[in-house]
């Protein structure tokens, strides 16, 4: 069972973690890992569920981290519904969800506390080639499964012949005053339908604002 869901995003740079804290009303908290390459983006209040992490390759892209009490376990249960194990390291396991979504599997240290982010609600879109559409989210719904809410959200949405991929849904009240601060703080509008405003982050990055 998932315990917590971190979003990871991986960047070619450090550039955008001051623009992640800014907009996500975040602090940047100590550098750590290997080289020092990751850094967690600390609500006000509660449990982390966002980090950052710097990777040697381009372009910046976007992963899921799933929290769970028994790491061999989980894994089994990921693969018995379709995932494939790209690499099993000390206390993290790497995997491909069936349509190809990078996503790890790592120990739960008791996070549990929601945590306070200024009225911003958090979620992770899942990019599904259509012809794969049916057979994820068969995968995520049973993938999923938790015994009480987590502050970050997932949901899916067709690519037709895209490639598979993840990015971030800011769900926000008024999304042409959030676009200015976004705007301001660095990002670039990508386009703007009647239910959501695209943007780039400093790196290049994709993400939403909803309602």
């Amino acid at each position: 069972m998932i315990r917590w869901l971190t979003g990871i995003l991986d960047s070619p740079l450090r550039t955008a973690e001051e623009f992640w804290a800014d907009v996500t009303g975040s602090t940047l908290s100590p550098r750590c890992g290997t080289g020092e390459a990751f850094v967690t983006l600390l609500p006000a209040y509660g449990d982390a569920f966002l980090r950052m992490q710097v990777v040697a390759d381009q372009p910046a892209r976007t992963h899921l981290r799933l929290h769970v009490s028994d790491l061999t376990a989980e894994a089994d249960r990921m693969v018995g519904r379709g995932a494939t194990i790209l690499h099993r390291g000390d206390g993290l396991v790497d995997l491909h969800s069936p349509a190809g979504l990078s996503f790890s599997l790592v120990p739960w240290r008791g996070e549990s506390v929601w945590p306070e982010t200024e009225g911003r609600r958090h979620r992770m879109c899942l990019d599904v080639p259509s012809a794969l559409f049916d057979v994820e989210g068969r995968f995520w719904s049973e993938a999923l499964t938790r015994e009480r809410p987590t502050p970050l959200n997932v949901l899916m949405q067709p690519v037709g012949d895209g490639p598979p991929g993840m990015h971030p849904h800011l769900v926000c009240a008024d999304r042409d005053t959030e676009a200015r601060r976004h705007t301001a703080a660095g990002a670039s509008i990508v386009r703007v339908t009647a239910d959501r405003t695209t943007l780039r982050d400093p790196v290049g990055r994709e993400y939403c604002l909803t309602l």
